[in-house]
């Protein structure tokens, strides 16, 4: 059964939350310098060194997309796990965790 417009918005915005959450802890945790705009679909994030991340809905397509330095992935909905389409980062989760470790050197806790 394909997911609805609805269903796909809770799932997206509860990992957009989540990453907010674990970066404004990490702020007070570890002083860490990022900056997080988060604007309709959009979820941005600036590091120190004025690299970014962004984090987008891609609404139509029920995926996450992200944006990194290294590169950009696409994220679906699989078997209740959001999963890289190409198969190259994996679950999103961890990826943009690691994403942010690469490119920052801030260590997330989810």
């Amino acid at each position: 059964m394909a997911m609805t417009d609805s269903e796909y918005h809770k799932l997206a915005d509860e990992m957009f939350s989540a990453i907010e959450d674990a970066i404004e802890s990490a702020i007070d945790d570890q002083d860490a310098d990022i900056d997080i705009d988060a604007s309709g679909n959009v979820l941005q994030l600036e590091f120190q060194d004025r690299s970014k991340i962004v984090i987008n809905k891609q609404e139509p397509l029920h995926q996450i997309w992200v944006a990194t330095q290294f590169g950009g992935y696409h994220f679906a909905y699989v078997d209740s796990k959001w999963i890289d389409e190409r198969g190259n980062a994996g679950e999103f989760m961890p990826f943009v965790i690691d994403s942010i470790k690469r490119q920052s050197g801030v260590v997330l806790s989810l």
